[in-house]
């Protein structure tokens, strides 16, 4: 099939900046993309060739969108996952799958699918509602300090809370979750891995992430991590085990905890372009959006190799500002070398909100990893 200046429509199902990135690719290789997303100011917005207003939930929505692409493929995994079904079942193309995506749309069935498949992971317990956790812990089926996550529906740090007694549960929604040990770990890892429909595979560095105490969501993304040969090569390893295992078309993320023994267990995947693989824009040989069409198009994978050190710093919405963006001082970075933004074109910050990235390259991590804190104390995203 021609993909390229022809008739060819890619379906992109949500209008974040993930989509918004992609589409920086698709517009070099003039791919023609229709794009849903539930609001008519996403960022995919300005970008893509068609855009449709509708619910990604909504199982006619995503239908009737998916009956006019020739292939689809995701910018976020809350999407509806039966219309994705059947549009399979009338022969249309969806990576990642709807299979892939019902064991990973549920945190609990994909802690379940690493026991099923020997892959490391966290000691858990499931509970239908939150509810029941109490009973657990007054029975000894549990015991604090413990990990909450909301089964479904967490993203950026939300449905994520670390319960040290009773009182932390109070507030929490009574839906679907599991409680996780509360893992000692030295670092934060993860390895995207990318694989296209002829079963060819390639996976990027190690990254290690630095995380927010407050708001539980990424800082700093930084590549190479910085660890020993030994545990990049088992984390590596555990990623292509459960690429392997799960068997997507496109990318997955593995997040990782490298655990005070140095052991690697997996925290949570994510089958799509992923905020520790920005870098990969500035970075990489292939960037990780590129790789995820290549994959999905059925192209030969290109270069995972780093060109140079990175480290990638989220731009978030200060706390007690809500309302127009301004990112305040911005132009003092551009006097900084080796230093990129990226802004993603949502008009309303809000505490914590992902605003944009900064990348830093430089042929040392720990002086790009000094910048890196440079600009995050220079930039303040807050409204006007």
């Amino acid at each position: 099939m021609n993909f390229f200046s022809s008739d060819f429509k890619l379906g992109i199902l949500g209008g974040g900046q993930l989509g918004k990135m992609l589409l920086y690719e698709t517009r070099k290789f003039d791919i023609y993309t229709k794009v849903l997303d539930a609001s008519p100011e996403a960022p995919c917005k300005i970008a893509c060739n068609e855009f449709v207003v509708g619910d990604l939930m909504d199982f006619d929505a995503v239908y009737n969108f998916g009956r006019g692409v020739d292939l689809l493929t995701i910018e976020i995994e809350n999407v509806n996952i039966e219309a994705l079904e059947k549009l399979e079942e009338i022969g249309k193309k969806v990576y990642p799958s709807s299979r892939v995506l019902r064991i990973i749309q549920n945190k609990a069935k994909q802690k379940l699918f690493y026991i099923d498949n020997q892959i490391p992971t966290a000691p858990f317990s499931r509970f239908a509602y939150t509810s029941e956790i109490k009973d657990s812990v007054a029975h000894g089926g549990i015991a604090f300090p413990f990990v909450w996550k909301s089964a479904q529906f967490g993203y950026d740090g939300q449905g994520v809370k670390i319960i040290r007694s009773l009182k932390d549960l109070e507030g929490l929604p009574n839906v679907e979750c599991i409680a996780e040990d509360l893992i000692p770990f030295k670092n934060e890892l993860a390895v995207i891995v990318s694989r296209n429909i002829h079963g060819e595979v390639m996976d990027y560095p190690v990254v290690e992430m630095e995380f927010h105490p407050e708001a539980n969501q990424v800082e700093y993304v930084l590549c190479p991590a910085r660890i020993n040969s030994d545990v990049a090569a088992k984390a590596r390893k555990t990623a292509l085990m459960l690429s392997e295992k799960l068997q997507h078309i496109g990318l997955l993320a593995v997040e990782m905890f490298q655990t005070s023994e140095d052991e690697i267990l997996v925290n949570e995947v994510a089958p799509r372009p992923h905020n520790s693989g920005h870098y990969s824009i500035e970075g990489s040989y292939t960037n990780q959006f590129e790789q995820h069409l290549r994959a999905i198009l059925g192209f030969p994978l290109g270069s995972s190799d780093s060109k140079v050190a990175g480290v990638m710093v989220n731009l978030v919405g200060e706390e007690n500002f809500t309302g127009e963006v301004l990112y305040e001082n911005i132009e003092e970075i551009f006097k900084l070398s080796g230093v990129t933004p990226h802004i993603y074109g949502k008009k309303e910050t809000r505490p914590f909100r992902k605003m944009g990235h900064v990348t830093i390259i430089h042929q040392d991590i720990n002086e790009a990893r000094k910048i890196a804190e440079k600009v995050k104390k220079t930039i303040k995203v807050i409204s006007k």
